[in-house]
């Protein structure tokens, strides 16, 4: 078993202020995704919402999905979502390009379809691609300490 990539002290003090459920949900999306990319960089933020960024290399442009945390819900968003199959309707969202799944349960992403739509992003992704990274399964925090 592999040992789980550990969250960022930047990010955790952030996160541990929000509700426990929601850390917890946070939490194991967050092991979804990298249990199904290991390899995937993670690039936080903290704007309008506390924000875990998944990309193939160190590059929000080349990101394929993100898992941010508002004050009472976490969605699973994907940076190119209007591009998806979606055969089951899942993505939501008006934007030019982003979609996300609002996510209550662990069954709103641990389930084949989804599954199915992290990796059709990650394929888009690597094609979109410009040039190879050298960045590869670290964790980069863009969050700004006061």
């Amino acid at each position: 078993m592999q040992i789980p990539r550990p969250i960022h002290d930047d990010f955790r003090f952030l996160l541990d202020l929000k509700d426990k459920e929601l850390i917890e949900l946070f939490k194991d999306a967050r092991a979804y995704i990298l249990e199904l990319y290991p390899d995937a960089n993670e690039l936080l933020y903290h704007t309008h919402a506390l924000t875990a960024v998944f990309s193939i290399s160190d590059k929000l442009s080349d990101a394929f999905c993100m898992l941010p945390i508002y004050t009472n819900h976490l969605n699973l968003g994907f940076n190119k979502g209007t591009l998806l199959n979606d055969p089951d309707k899942l993505l939501t969202g008006t934007g030019n390009l982003i979609r996300h799944i609002n996510l209550k349960t662990k069954s709103d992403y641990r389930n084949a379809s989804v599954k199915a739509l992290i990796r059709e992003a990650i394929d888009l992704a690597r094609k979109d691609m410009d040039k190879p990274t050298g960045s590869i399964g670290k964790t980069f925090s863009k969050i700004n300490k006061k």
